[in-house]
C-alpha cells in the first residue's frame, strides 16, 4: 500500500489491493448494523468532501504518479458516495493518474441500492472494475441474525445489476457464521447463492472475534473440524460458472485456491484431507478456533 497522506485509521481493502494507492473518500461504513462485524464499529459514517480528495490527489508527487496503476477507494462503502460527486471524483483520478487501469470499491448492499444500471455503467467508462461484496451467507434466517438488513434474494438482484453494467464482483461469505444452530443451511445456501450468480471472484474467511462479542453470544461457535466440515459442503456443492475461489484470509484454517469448474475436484479433494487429517487429532478437532484481532 502507497502512503502519501494520514489516513484516519483504520484502513481495511480487500488483499488483492495490496499495492493500489487509496483514497478514503467515505469513512465508515453506511450499513454499520451488522452484528457480526467489528470493522468499523470505531467510525462515525460520514462522506467526504470532494475537495478534501482533490487536496490528497495533489500530495502524490507528480514523478510518482505514472507508476499508479490500481486504485482502491475506501472505506467500507465508497459505492454509496453521490454519483455526480463519484464521477467527478474519478475524472481527477484519471487525469492524475496517466496510467490507471482499475479502480476499486467496497459495495455493501445499501450501496448499490444507490445506483442504477446506467449509473454503474457511467462509473465503468472512467475505469472502475471491480466491486468487493459481503454476501456473508446465503442463507435467510443467518442473515437475519447477522443483521445484514437484506434478504438474499435481494443482494443477488442487487449483485446481478452490476453485472449487467460490466462490473466484476467478488464475494465473500463467512465459515462459521451460523454457528452449529444452522452450519448446513448456511453452507448450502451460500454454496447455492454463488452458483446462481458466478461472481468473478468468491472468498472465504472464518468468522472471528473484532468487536462482536455479542454476537459470538448468540451462536454456538464452530469447532476447528467443523469449520473444515462446512468449507467441505460449499466446495461440494458449489457449481458456478467460471468462478475463481480463495481461501487466503489469514483467519483461515484452510486455504485453497482455484477456478471453478476447471479445479473442481482438485478443490473438493484437497477439502476432503484436510477434513479427514484433522479427524486424526481429536484434541484440535474439538477447539474453537482462537483467532482475533485487537487492534482497533
Amino acid at each position: 500500500m502507497n502512503y502519501y497522506f494520514d489516513y484516519q485509521e483504520p484502513v481495511f481493502r480487500p488483499p488483492s489491493e495490496a499495492n493500489s494507492l487509496i483514497f478514503q473518500i467515505t469513512l465508515g461504513c453506511s450499513q454499520n448494523s451488522c452484528g457480526f462485524c467489528g470493522m468499523y464499529k470505531m467510525k462515525q459514517f460520514r462522506i467526504r468532501p470532494l475537495e478534501e480528495i482533490r487536496q490528497e490527489i495533489a500530495q502524490v508527487p507528480k514523478h510518482h504518479r505514472s507508476h499508479i496503476q490500481r486504485i482502491f477507494l475506501a472505506d467500507g462503502d465508497a459505492l454509496v458516495y453521490p454519483q455526480q460527486g463519484l464521477l467527478q471524483l474519478l475524472e481527477l483520478l484519471n487525469e492524475a493518474f496517466p496510467n490507471l487501469t482499475r479502480v476499486g470499491l467496497y459495495a455493501s448492499p445499501n450501496s448499490l441500492t444507490t445506483k442504477t444500471v446506467a449509473e454503474m455503467q457511467a462509473l465503468r467508462e472512467k475505469k472502475v472494475r471491480i466491486l468487493y461484496f459481503g454476501l456473508e451467507s446465503g442463507d435467510a434466517e443467518t442473515l437475519k441474525l447477522a443483521r445484514k438488513g437484506f434478504t438474499p434474494e435481494q443482494m443477488l438482484q442487487l449483485c446481478r445489476h452490476a453485472q449487467q453494467a460490466g462490473l466484476k464482483l467478488s464475494v465473500t461469505a463467512i465459515l462459521g457464521l451460523a454457528g452449529q444452530e444452522r452450519s448446513e443451511q448456511h453452507a448450502q445456501a451460500t454454496a447455492d447463492w454463488i452458483n446462481a450468480l458466478s461472481p468473478e471472484y468468491f472468498s472465504l474467511l472464518t468468522m472471528f472475534r473484532r468487536h462482536n462479542d455479542s454476537y459470538f453470544g448468540q451462536i454456538r461457535p464452530l469447532s476447528n473440524g467443523q469449520v473444515l466440515e462446512e468449507a467441505v459442503t460449499i466446495v461440494r456443492r458449489l457449481a458456478p460458472q467460471r468462478t475463481i475461489l480463495r481461501s487466503n484470509h489469514v483467519s483461515n484454517i484452510l486455504n485453497l485456491a482455484g477456478s471453478y469448474p476447471k479445479d473442481r475436484e482438485r478443490i473438493i479433494a484437497q477439502a476432503e484431507s484436510a477434513l479427514a487429517e484433522g479427524r486424526k487429532h481429536p484434541q484440535w478437532y474439538a477447539q474453537v478456533p482462537d483467532y482475533e484481532e485487537e487492534f482497533f
